[in-house]
Parts: C-alpha cells; structure tokens; sequence
C-alpha cells in the first residue's frame, strides 16, 4: 500500500484550517454543528474553489469522502481539548498559519500538474490557500484576513507559491524541499505576528492608527 502524498498533504491542510474554523466557532459561542460547518469551510473552501477553476471534474471534497474526515475530527479537537477559548487566537493563527502553508504549496503543484503556466499556478495557490480563510471570517463577521492592515496573509502565500513553483520548473520540488518552503511561508506567518509586520496601506498619505492586537 503507497502513500498518496499530494491526497495526505491536502488533509493535512484541510485539517489545520478546520481547527482554525472550529478555534473561531468556539470563541463566537458557536455551537458543534456550528463548528463542523464553519470547519468544514475554511478546510475545503480553498479546494473547492481550486478544482472549480481546474474544471477538472467535481471537486475533491464532493467526490472522496475522506475529505470530511479532517473537518470532524478538527470539531472534535477544540471541544475536547481547548479550555480557555478567549485566550486561543494564538493557537488559531498558529493552525491558519499552516493551514496556509500547505495549501499554497498544494495548489500550486495541482495547476502545474493540469498543464498551467508558471503565472496561473502562483496565483491559484494564492487563491487556493486564502479562499476558505475569507469564507470562513466572513461567515464569523470577522475582517477576512487577507484585507486587514495588520496583518501579512496573502504575501507569505504568493512567497510559497513561487517558491513552490520555481522548484518545480527545476526539477527539485520533492518532499523535502517542499517541506522547507512550507515551513518558510509558516515562519513568516509567525514571525509577522511577533513583530507587526505588515504591507504597504493603500495610500501612503493615510496612516490610521490601528489598534493593537489581544
């Protein structure tokens, strides 16, 4: 028996973005099903949306069921491990952090793999590493991250899904190099945090004050 590693990576990811998903229901007051479900879109939104623009049959999260393994057990997760959900939202950037990670690298090998260009493939890694992230902050009337002035979302994906890209073209993309380009967008992810990065606003001339972060 082989191991599928593009299909172990895809859970992997979907299931960091669950526990984000379920991390957020939790410190909404949602309730289970309301953290399944708002697991389920952050997990497989991003998919969904990639196999979509694939037109590459239907996509992954409707046709093999294991895909709604991830979600479950994410759910299941917070609600037996995490006590104290107001002080969680580290633990919740932390999982989006590789959440992130993973799917930027993952879909941009899948674009490659369909015959797109190397322009296509970086940014359908983009899209496919922060589409469920913004269906799954809009649900919690939450900013989507990728539009807050505070944060770095989608350029540690554009990073990755170059690099992941550019690695392919040479002939190095393997388990290995791989893994350190992920672990490169999920290092920026945290450090960003720890440090405040954040990108250019759109007008140099307008500098709000932000609030800091809790």
């Amino acid at each position: 028996m082989t191991l599928d590693l593009p299909l172990a990576l895809d859970l992997l990811g979907v299931f960091f973005f669950a526990v984000s998903g379920s991390l957020l229901a939790a410190r909404k007051g949602f309730d289970l099903v309301g953290s399944v479900l708002l697991g389920s879109m952050v997990g497989l939104g991003g998919g969904v949306l990639r196999d979509i623009i694939l037109a590459d049959g239907p996509p992954a999260a409707f046709s093999n069921p294991i895909y709604l393994v991830p979600p479950l057990a994410a759910a299941a997760l917070v609600y037996f491990t995490v006590k104290n959900v107001q002080r969680s939202g580290r633990l919740l950037f932390m999982f989006d952090a590789g959440g992130l990670a993973l799917f930027c690298i993952t879909g941009s090998l899948k674009a490659l793999e369909a015959g797109m260009t190397p322009v296509a493939a970086i940014l359908l890694g983009v899209t496919t590493a922060v589409g469920g992230g913004i269906l799954r902050d809009i649900t919690a009337n939450e900013v989507p991250k990728v539009f807050d002035p505070q944060d770095l979302y989608a350029i540690p994906a554009l990073i990755g899904a170059a690099l992941a890209t550019g690695l392919w073209h040479l002939g190095w993309l393997n388990l290995a190099t791989g893994t350190v380009a992920a672990v490169a967008v999920f290092a920026m992810r945290m450090l960003s945090l720890r440090y405040g990065w954040r990108a250019p606003l759109a007008a140099r001339s307008w500098a709000p004050r932000l609030p800091r972060r809790r």
